[in-house]
Formats: structure tokens, sequence, C-alpha cells
């Protein structure tokens, strides 16, 4: 079963249902967003789906590392397979999209996030699929350079592996808070601070460690700054627990282009676009809770 509040709980009424969109696999990032998601009691995961990052088998990598997770930390909570890859390649829909509608489509009083840490496909098919959904849930997503209207100074990661998706989400009626590149790549940590606070907690923070770790040393790498990370995902959990975390703006929906510049469209419909966010609050949160977890 998942976590529940096991150490602490908050009123029903303050409570939310989410559903985490991830590509856990890709880089070492998402399985610290994931956990902190399943630690916080505000939070009720109705379901982890996983998230391809445009690589053959992607997805599959990333539903096997989600499995890994719940083993490490004995829990229990749905897991999907989504989209094998961008909308143009893999036009079925796959269980994960249904997950989304069935829960989208559900009479709770207890309103619907979900919160996409990669690639928004299999959001992005749900709505194609049943767009009567789109009101009936906030996407709370990791992506784009936002409202930064100028060349993209590098190709940002979610939004370019499946643009098509990324614009199909940015142009429908869903409510959206977007969490751009610009905030996401500040939450940075030492790798000398997660192996002294977060490896010792227990089997999954032996985990979140060790697979940082060799990730950190393989070639694919070669991006980072060498002993610090930025868990650029955890925005999204610590959004949906606190909306106050960070500062926001209503801005219209960028259109990404194909180098995932943002670009300004007059009429564009307005969501809320993150201008920064609190990083060591998310961080803090996040570790207090592994620490607890680990003490059960």
């Amino acid at each position: 079963m998942a976590y529940e509040g096991r150490l602490f709980d908050i009123p029903n009424e303050k409570k939310i249902r989410v559903i985490v969109d991830t590509d856990a696999a890709c880089e070492a990032d998402d399985p610290f967003a994931i956990v902190h998601a399943l630690l916080s009691p505000k939070l009720m995961v109705k379901g982890i789906v996983a998230e391809h990052f445009a690589q053959e088998g992607s997805m599959e990598r990333s539903y096997d590392e989600i499995r890994t997770i719940l083993t490490a930390m004995g829990m229990d909570v749905p897991v999907l397979k989504g989209q094998k890859g961008p909308l143009a390649q893999d036009t079925e829909a796959s269980e994960a999209v249904d997950f989304i509608i069935d829960e989208a489509l559900k009479e709770e009083k207890a309103p619907l996030f979900i919160l996409c840490q990669g690639a928004i496909t299999n959001v992005a098919m749900a709505l194609k699929k049943c767009p009567a959904i789109a009101p009936r849930m906030t996407i709370i997503w990791i992506g784009t350079h936002g409202t930064m209207y100028e060349p993209a100074p590098f190709r940002e990661f979610n939004a370019g592996n499946d643009i098509e998706a990324a614009n199909l989400v940015l142009g429908s009626d869903a409510p959206l808070w977007l969490v751009p590149s610009y905030v996401y790549t500040t939450i940075n940590i030492g790798i000398a601070e997660i192996k002294r606070r977060i490896a010792p907690s227990g089997k999954i923070g032996a985990h979140l460690y060790e697979n940082l770790i060799a990730y950190n040393n393989s070639e694919g790498a070669g991006w980072t700054q060498g002993e610090s990370w930025s868990l650029g995902d955890s925005p999204a959990i610590a959004i949906a627990i606190n909306p106050g975390c960070g500062r926001s703006e209503m801005a219209p929906a960028p259109y990404v282009e194909e180098d995932t510049t943002s670009k300004y469209i007059p009429g564009r419909r307005v969501i809320k676009v993150y201008r920064d966010v609190d990083s060591r609050y998310i961080l803090e949160d996040f570790i207090a809770k592994l620490e607890l977890f680990s003490e059960t």
C-alpha cells in the first residue's frame, strides 16, 4: 500500500489526487521526485505512469525503474505503461492513457493533478482521445523555455522529446502550471549532501544515491557539473504540495518551435508560469520526509 501519511496526516479536505507521469529511467532526478510524492500526505497518489524519452525501449525502462523504487520502499501503487514514443510514432492509446482518462472522469471531491516530469506524450494522447477531461484536471509540467522569447539556449529536453505533444497540451483547455527551464535548473544539491543525508535512509536512500552515482559516471552525463546535481523534476511535486513555494505569473502559453525556442503568439490562452521556486524548501521537505520514513 502507499505511504498515506504514516507519520503525520493533514485534513482530508486539503488532500489532492495525483498521477505522476515520469521518464524515470532517463536521468537520475525523477526517482527523487517520485519518492517525494509517495511520502507526502497531501498527495493521494492514484498511480504512476511511465513516460518515454525518445529512445527505443525507454518507456519500458522507466516502468522498470518505477517498480524498483516501489520495491525499495515496500509500497504498492498502480504502475501503468505509457506511450512507447512521440505522438507521431505511437498512435494507439496505452494503458496509461486510459488510466488518466478514467481517473479524470471520476466524480471525486478531491481535485486531480497530473504531475509531468518528462515528455508530455501520455497526457497529450489522453486529451486527444477524450477532450472532455481537459477541465477535470490540472497539469503541472516540468518543460519548455517558458516565456523566454529568444533563441533557445539549449534544446529543452522534455518538450523536445515530443514537440507535437507539447504544443497540443499548451494549446488545450486543460489548466496548466508550467515550470520552465530557468526555474527547474535551480534545484541544486551537492553529491556530498546526497551521500551524507539521503544515502543512509534505508534501501530507497541507498538506491537514490547509487543510481545517481552510476549515471553521473556514465557517458550520458557529460552535461553535468561533476559533483552536483539539479533535481529538476522535484518542483512538480513541491508545487502540488504547496503552490506558494514559488512566484508565478499568468501569461500566454508559449508555442514550442522545432529547436524548442518559445514563440510568443498573440491571443494564446493564458496559463500559470512559475518564475522561481524555493529550492531549499523543496529539498528540505523531501529529505525530512525521507528521514522520517526510514525511521519507521
